[in-house]
């Protein structure tokens, strides 16, 4: 028997409309997903019987890391969304040069607010993992995370003859990956250097001037794209957290 939380049985009652007797897919967030036949739904309550448990099959094959430079509320905010649909496995916020935030401790009180917009994207995309989300961090120390990756890419506009395609390749079994996205202005000439430095390469996404959010799901599509399998879902089944 599982007991889903209170806002899980409003969103299967209210906005779904499930009723009792249908099957949902329930996921525990480590990479698993039950099956379960729902028995009581309410908007305030919800429960079923479990008939079986099964790997979760859409996870890609990369775990990517994302660091991503902090900018006005609403556009952060839809960008974790949408890299968590993606399919990203880590979000770090950054505190960079050109950030509309200076200081971690400005923006702390927004984590809990961000990992349930991360959770209820992961929900809705039928993930098998919630991405993980740090604390937010200053450039300079998310730079020397460089060494934990097989792949540390930066995007910038700077860089006009090296792209994710030429510098990727699934084949060489690399499958941890760093990504470092900018803010809006884009990185200084200086930050490019020290990433550099740290085992950063420069990647350019394409002759235009793309968004800080643009340019978030352009980079992190096209690196999951290149690892991306073949996974299939399961059989007209609802999916909820």
């Amino acid at each position: 028997m599982i007991h889903f939380p209170q806002e899980c049985a409003r969103q299967m009652a209210q906005v779904l409309r499930l009723n009792p007797g249908c099957k949902v897919i329930a996921l525990d967030g480590s990479g698993r997903e039950a099956v379960v036949q729902l028995d009581n739904l309410s908007s305030r309550e919800a429960s079923g019987i479990v008939l079986g448990w099964q790997k979760n099959e859409r996870e890609p094959v990369l775990h990517l890391t994302v660091g991503l430079a902090l900018t006005q509320r609403e556009k952060f905010e839809w960008t974790l969304q949408k890299v968590t649909e993606i399919g990203v496995s880590r979000i770090v916020p950054l505190v960079t040069r050109r950030s509309l935030v200076q200081q971690t401790a400005q923006v702390l009180e927004k984590v809990a607010r961000w990992q349930r917009i991360i959770q209820e994207a992961a929900e809705q995309s039928g993930r098998g993992i919630v991405p993980y989300l740090d604390q937010p961090t200053l450039l300079r120390d998310f730079l020397l995370l460089g060494r934990e990756f097989e792949i540390a890419l930066i995007a910038w506009e700077g860089e006009t003859g090296r792209f994710i395609s030429r510098v990727v390749h699934p084949q060489d079994g690399k499958n941890r990956a760093g990504l470092l996205i900018g803010p809006e202005g884009g990185w200084e000439k200086e930050e490019v250097e020290q990433a550099e430095q740290a085992g950063w390469l420069p990647v350019s996404l394409g002759k235009r001037i793309l968004r800080t959010e643009t340019a978030a799901i352009v980079a992190t599509a096209l690196l999951l794209d290149r690892y991306e399998a073949n996974q299939s879902g399961g059989e007209n089944e609802q999916t909820v957290g």
